[in-house]
Parts: structure tokens; C-alpha cells; sequence
């Protein structure tokens, strides 16, 4: 039987989503219209949903597994679990105020627009903090410029949009979300999917350096380049030299290479990784 599985059909998670799994092995719809795709080499059912509707689907367990935010399962209030952050989508939900009110110190008894109600409503009663939550569906940074809200609590990436409202964020963020993989529980069924998909978001993770670097100064090397479990070392024509290759993750690529080449390290190079199993 067929996995059944829910990617966004529209939105900033959308296409990353689709990316992730087509990086993963899996085929993906050529058009944006379809709203059903088949992927038999795979025995996979695609179905692309609003990212809103897919934690409920999931939850009710008329779909296996499905992409979504943190933050849009949290609100769903749907029994479905997260398996996998898939380190894409990256924000923040966030209260955020006008500038000329700034700083607010008492939520109470204001108004505050969102269209995460049941998000907001949980932070707000593990505050015991009584206040109105004015439910938006979109368009949440205009609540306060057209006097419906006091403030607001809205997904944060860049905030320019909020600025452009004359808006600022305040307090700690209420919640880090990210794009997520979910099913209503593991099953040994979703292995095969969990794999894939880990060996992609580790590969985006990770760099491969290669580098030749003489034998007196191999320790000081390996040190700055452990890799995952250990560097792999190869011997070069040259009895004093040996060529290393290792992980390291992709965010420190340059230090590394600065410090590889302090310790006499040489023909440093650097080759994207597109997936891997760990």
C-alpha cells in the first residue's frame, strides 16, 4: 500500500519542500496545478495541501506523513508528532508592538491580532494573562495601523515587513519554528523516508575537504578536521605526504581552511555533499 504523504502547495515552505524530497530520490509533479502526483518507482502518494490543512490530515491519520511548520502544527492542536526538523523555513513567532509603544510590560486587557489563536491562547494562559486575541487569517501586521489590535503575534523571518508597519518586535520569542516532517506516530514503514531525507539535511549540513598535508604535521591536521567517526587518509606519491579528506560542517568551512593551511596543509579543496547515510 502506498504511503501517503503532504507537501505545500503554495507558500514559502512549497518549494523547499518539494526540493528536499526530489534531493531525496523522490519524483515530483511538473505542474503546479496537480494537487495529486504518483510516484510508483517509490510506491509514494503525493498530496499537495494548504500547509495549514496538513497537520490535521495528518493527525486523523488519513495521510501517513507530511511537511509543515512548527508553528502551523502547534496551532492545529493535531495528535500529530514531529519526526524530522528539516532545516529549512527558518522563523520566529513573535509578539511585536508599534514603535511608540514600545516597551510594553502588560499584555493585559489589550488586543492582540493573530492568525495562530490557539498558539497565542496557550501562551497566554501558561501567563495567566487575560487578553483579547482578535483571529486573522493573513495580513496581521495591518491589525494595529487599522485600530482592530494593539499589537500583534505573528512568524517572524526578516522582519522587514513588520517595519514597513512601523511595528518591533519585543519579549523572547514565543516559538522557533521551522519546516518539519510529521506522522501521527513512527511506524517502521516511514524508515525508508526518514533515511532519505536525514541524508539530505545532514549533506546541506556538511562540506567535504580534501587536502594533502606532510606526516609530521597529520595530528595537528586531523584535529582541525575529526570528521563524522574519522578522517579518511590516503598515501601520496611522496613518502612524507598523505592526502585526508573529512566532513566539516559547512558553516566553518572557511576557519578550517584557514587553519589547515597554518598547519602546512595544501591543494585544500571543498566538494558539496548532495546526500548521505550515517
Amino acid at each position: 500500500m502506498a504511503l501517503k504523504i503532504a507537501l505545500p502547495n503554495k507558500g514559502s515552505l512549497s518549494e523547499s519542500a518539494i526540493d528536499i524530497f526530489k534531493a531525496a530520490g523522490f519524483r515530483q509533479r511538473h505542474d503546479a496545478k496537480d494537487l495529486i502526483f504518483l510516484d510508483p518507482s517509490n510506491d509514494v502518494e503525493f498530496y499537495y495541501l494548504r500547509p495549514r490543512d496538513i497537520a490535521t490530515y495528518v493527525g486523523s491519520g488519513e495521510l501517513d506523513l507530511g511537511v509543515t511548520g512548527r508553528d502551523l502544527l502547534a496551532d492545529s492542536e493535531s495528535v500529530a508528532i514531529e519526526l524530522l526538523d528539516l532545516d529549512f523555513g527558518r522563523s520566529s513567532f513573535r509578539l511585536a508592538a508599534p514603535l511608540a509603544s514600545l516597551p510594553v510590560t502588560n499584555l493585559s486587557g489589550k488586543r492582540i491580532a493573530t492568525a495562530y489563536p490557539n498558539l497565542l491562547a496557550k501562551y497566554l494562559q501558561d501567563r495567566a494573562v487575560r487578553a483579547e486575541i482578535v483571529h486573522l487569517d493573513g495580513a496581521v501586521e495591518s491589525a494595529v495601523g487599522l485600530g482592530v489590535a494593539d499589537l500583534i503575534a505573528d512568524v517572524v523571518s526578516t522582519g522587514s515587513t513588520l517595519r514597513q508597519a512601523g511595528l518591533s518586535v519585543f519579549e523572547q520569542p514565543i516559538l522557533e519554528s521551522s519546516a518539519i516532517l510529521i506522522a501521527r506516530g513512527q511506524k517502521e514503514e516511514f524508515d525508508l523516508v526518514l533515511r532519505r531525507l536525514q541524508g539530505v539535511v545532514i549533506a546541506r549540513q556538511y562540506v567535504l575537504v580534501d587536502y594533502d598535508v606532510t606526516r609530521s604535521n597529520l595530528e595537528r591536521a586531523c584535529e582541525i578536521t575529526p570528521g563524522i567517526e574519522s578522517p579518511t587518509i590516503s598515501p601520496l606519491q611522496k613518502a612524507d605526504w598523505v592526502a585526508v579528506r573529512a566532513m566539516v560542517p559547512r558553516r566553518e568551512v572557511h576557519q578550517v581552511m584557514d587553519r589547515l593551511y597554518e598547519v602546512g596543509a595544501r591543494g585544500i579543496l571543498v566538494t558539496d555533499i548532495h546526500a548521505c547515510r550515517l
